[in-house]
Order: C-alpha cells, then structure tokens, then sequence
C-alpha cells in the first residue's frame, strides 16, 4: 500500500506547488509522510462532519480542496475551533493535505473541468502567466568530453523543454586557442595556436538551475577553461495561467447556457446578471469566489463570466460593463472537481479504496 508521501508524489504531478496563488496554503497540513494509507477521502472543506465522516470510516488519508488553516494558530485545544475539529483527525492519525488554487489552475484541474462540463474549447488561460526566467547556454567540448559534459547539465536541470527533458543541439565545429606559457591545456600545446575539432553544445537552463548547470559543466569538462555562453531568453506568455476562456461551439442564449451550468454542476440555484435572451460564445471561467478575475474577462471581450460567487459591487459592475454572469455558487463550482480528483486518484492507485466526501453539503440551503 501507497504511503502519504507517495500520494502526495502525484498529487504535486497532477498540480504542482508552484501553480497555487503566492497568499494560499498547499501542501500536507497534517499528519505523518511515512504512514501507510488504505482509505483515502477527498473533500472540498474539512468540516465536522467530514471529520466524523472520515473517523467513521477510517481514512487515513483526506485530501481537501480548501486548506484547513490560512493563518497562524496559537493552540489546538479542545477550547477552540481549530482545536475542536482537527482534535479526533489527530487522534485518529489522519493526514490532510490541500492542493487547493494549485488544483484550480493546473491542466485538467477544477477550471479545466468546468470548460469540459460546459463544452468549451479553444480553452487558454485568462490570466495568462509569463515563462519563468530562462537563459541559453551554449558550451564548446571536445568529441571526448561531450556525453560526460550533457549528462552533467542535464543531471542539474539543463534541457527541459516543457514535457521534455535532456533536450539539447549539437554542432560540430572547429576552435581554436593560443595558450600562454601559464596554461597547461588538454589538448595541444601551449606557445602555439591549436585548432581543435569539437561540438557546440546548447541548453535552455532554466534561472533557477543556472549555477549548478555552470558548476556540473566545470566540473564534467576536461578543459582548464572552457569556452561557453550565457545568453538571458525573453519570456513570452507561458501555458499556464489562472482562469480559463473559450468558446462554445455554437451561440447559446444566456437562459440556455444557465440551464446547462445548473445541470452539470448540480446547482440548487443559479444566480444570473444580463438579459436572458443575450447570446453567449465566448465564456470566461473562474471557480469559487473568483471576483477579482471579472476585470480580466471584461478585458478579453468574454460575452459571460461564470464563476461561483461575486460581490455586490463587483455584480454592478458587470452589470455597467455589459458582461452577462452566472453564479451556480462556491460549492457547486468546485465540488465536481473534488470527485473528479478522487476518480484520477482511484486510477492512480487501484489498491486504494478512494471517494469523494459523502456527509460533505453545501452550506447554503434554499428556503
């Protein structure tokens, strides 16, 4: 059986870390990485009934949209909330970890399977990121040194190229050197100018990695002083981003497009800002309570904003702005997500028994 820190390996592959908002809390909250793990529960708050729901069944393991604390806590006794709810998880020996804005951002996360569920494509980012920092390094080896020097930079992180690793461009040259009585070179003697058969070698390295590729390079080179270059990339818009926008394949009415959000998503209640009889192509998305990305679907030209909650303000706003909304609500926008994680996590690890929370309700009821 899987441990909590072999879970948590591909967790991080299905949404990485460094996709999650700077202000969030991801990653495993509590519990022990070394524990093994039969019964594995994802949820989209740990509440109390969550709670009584996972001790009942003897999870060992909840993986929780939301983070179970976002700021610092003094104490975890029975004499508080924190205390009060997390008390029988600790007990009990359950780890909880959250991926939380990492899952809302990542391919195929939350935002991702909202555009699938509403049949959307052409799908990309709405705020897209730009790529991290990148430079080229373009270094000169002899026939002799040219698989021991990839190897070496690759090792330390040279030559990935999105999906891509040891990734690099070889091409056979001549150079040439003069050493000084000082030198003592490899190759050739000194006093005298050499020419020398020998490949250049290019890598994209990403800022990140650029010393431990420069030092595994020194390291791995039979020469007193290699020749190399450091060129800094431009960064362009990268894949990733927050938000989604595409298209529908075909016009939908507003009031048609608001009956097929409350289906798929299971909505008890379906909040909408325009005329019902507007017609929408362009959809921007963004799951939860997701206001602040109304500014960036009014800049991309979206005809609808769906996300789960809005402000009152910012709902005027839209209204001012003459972009139509959808509100299914924070629970129904993310609560598919939850259960679509729970069936990938079932496929990663078939020996698991894996579900989505079943006590887990929207705290908002209709009267």
């Amino acid at each position: 059986m899987p441990t909590v820190a072999e879970i948590i390996t591909v967790l991080e592959r299905i949404a990485p870390p460094s996709t999650a908002a700077s202000w969030d809390n991801v990653g495993l909250l509590l519990g022990n990485e070394t524990a093994t793990v039969l019964r594995l529960m994802t949820c989209l708050t740990v509440t109390s009934a969550v709670v009584a729901e996972a001790v009942a069944e003897q999870v060992e393991m909840i993986v929780s949209h939301h983070p179970l604390l976002f700021r610092g806590v003094k104490s975890l006794s029975s004499r508080t909330s924190e205390g009060r709810l997390l008390g029988p998880l600790l007990s009990a020996g359950v780890a909880v970890y959250s991926p939380h804005t990492a899952f809302d951002n990542c391919q195929g996360g939350i935002n991702d399977g909202l555009c699938k569920r509403l049949g959307l494509t052409q799908v990309r980012p709405l705020r897209p990121w730009p790529s991290p920092p990148q430079f080229k390094l373009v270094v000169f080896v002899p026939d002799a040194d040219l698989a021991r020097v990839a190897d070496a930079l690759f090792a330390a992180g040279a030559g990935v190229i999105g999906q891509y690793e040891q990734c690099s461009f070889r091409l056979a040259g001549t150079g040439t050197f003069f050493g000084s009585e000082a030198t003592n070179p490899t190759v050739g003697q000194k006093g005298r100018r050499e020419e020398v058969s020998e490949w250049r070698l290019e890598l994209v390295v990403p800022e990140s990695r650029l010393a431990a590729a420069l030092n595994a390079m020194r390291a791995a080179h039979s020469y007193e002083e290699p020749a190399f270059d450091v060129y800094p990339l431009k960064s362009l818009p990268g894949t990733g981003g927050e938000g989604r926008i595409g298209e529908l394949s075909a016009s939908l009415s507003l009031a048609e497009l608001a009956s097929r959000v409350k289906a798929e998503l299971r909505a008890s209640l379906v909040q909408r800002i325009g005329d019902p009889q507007r017609p929408i192509r362009r959809v921007a998305v963004a799951c939860g309570a997701a206001g602040e990305f109304l500014t960036d679907a009014i800049q991309a030209q979206a005809d609808l904003f769906l996300t789960g909650e809005l402000r009152f303000h910012d709902a005027l706003r839209a209204e001012a702005a003459g972009i139509a909304v959808l509100l299914p609500g924070h629970y129904a926008s993310e609560r598919p997500g939850v259960e679509d994680l729970a069936a990938e996590l079932s496929r990663q690890f078939p020996e698991l028994n894996v579900w989505a929370s079943r006590s887990e309700q929207d705290p908002l009821a209709l009267v």
